[in-house]
């Protein structure tokens, strides 16, 4: 049986190529971590701006990989990344008084496990609230994590209420 192979011409309109050049360009970006950049007010900026500063180059032996959009305000360490927020508003589940929470090297957070097995920690009792966010992969170590950003904290979020 002899096969037949045919050239065709396969034509493409200028737009639909630059659309599929495009959208090929784009698909390492779109792997890229995301977090939410919270928008606290200008002196809740400012202590969160101070902690970015201060914050460790690994977590948990986890070098520091920010998520997008970068931001003063968010940063993550590893894949899957441990992020971190800075100047969210008030989890309403601090209204809870059967809330759990847990004390780590001086700082106290606000413990929230989330439906897909993730940890969210948020600092309680500080001039600016600090979300910790603990992918599923990464809660085998407890809250190890947190013990890496109790330093940065205490000697940039004063103790207070938000």
């Amino acid at each position: 049986m002899k096969i037949s192979r045919r050239r065709r011409r396969c034509l493409v309109s200028a737009p639909a190529l630059a659309l599929l050049i495009a959208s090929a360009g784009c698909s390492s970006a779109d792997e890229a971590v995301k977090a939410a950049v919270p928008s606290p007010d200008s002196k809740v900026t400012e202590l969160c701006r101070n902690l970015d500063e201060r914050l460790p180059k690994k977590v948990d032996g986890l070098g520091r990989a920010d998520p997008e959009p970068k931001s003063e305000l968010t940063a993550g360490w590893g894949d899957p990344a441990i992020i971190l927020r800075c100047g969210v508003a008030r989890p309403p589940e601090m209204n809870d008084p059967e809330a759990d929470g847990v004390t780590v090297d001086g700082v106290n957070w606000l413990l929230d496990e989330q439906d897909d097995g993730s940890f969210r920690f948020t600092s309680t009792l500080r001039k600016a609230y600090v979300e910790i966010t603990l992918p599923k992969e990464r809660t085998g170590d407890g809250v190890s994590p947190l013990t890496d950003f109790a330093v940065p904290i205490k000697k940039t979020v004063p103790k207070g209420v938000a």
